[in-house]
């Protein structure tokens, strides 16, 4: 697979938010406020990267030399929860503006299942280290796509008369339902 169809896939036809609904924990609870949608959006990119990028190398020079590669699973678990913890640290020592607009959601990285599928589907399509990376770049990139967009859409909805039964999570869930059709069309594209 070339890297530009990669990078689209990642990003519009395989949309994990919309075609695999994965993260949707961040995507419901961070998407009410723009900035935090797009603090968000960037710590995910960067655990996302930085987590698949490793376990790409731990599963290539440590787990499959010593024919250990069914401990895949809980070493990816180990190691996405220590570099989340990093990344928290990090997060908290140079922006604690942000690390307060996340709250409890930059700790949910951990257990996002993106971040885990990201690593594995890596692993799984036999990508080299530049798909890898390529791969681990457009598919959060796309998940901070929807993260922003639905932020804005949910803004607009505050601002506007929405009946009592639809306010918050349904008309939310409505809307998510919508892109989702609309981001289908995409899938002719490869």
């Amino acid at each position: 697979m070339n890297l530009f169809t990669l990078l689209i896939s990642g990003l519009l036809i395989n949309n994990i938010i919309l075609t695999k609904f994965l993260g949707m924990c961040p995507f419901m609870g961070v998407s009410t406020k723009l900035e935090s949608a797009v603090g968000m959006g960037l710590a995910v990119i960067f655990v996302i990267f930085g987590a698949s990028v490793l376990a790409w190398g731990l599963y290539h020079f440590i787990l499959v030399p010593f024919e250990l590669e069914f401990m895949e699973l809980i070493c990816f678990i180990l190691l996405i929860a220590a570099f989340v913890q990093f990344v928290e640290l990090f997060v908290k020592k140079f922006s604690p503006e942000l690390y307060k607009s996340l709250g409890i959601y930059l700790p949910l990285i951990t257990t996002n299942c993106a971040v885990l599928y990201v690593a594995m589907d890596n692993i799984t399509q036999k990508y080299t280290l530049v798909q890898t990376m390529v791969n681990s770049i457009a598919v959060p990139a796309g998940f901070m796509m929807m993260l922003v967009i639905f932020a804005t859409i949910r803004r607009r909805l505050n601002q506007n008369d929405i009946p009592k039964a639809f306010q918050g999570n349904p008309i939310a869930f409505i809307c998510a339902a919508i892109m989702a059709i609309a981001f289908s069309a995409f899938a002719g594209l490869v």
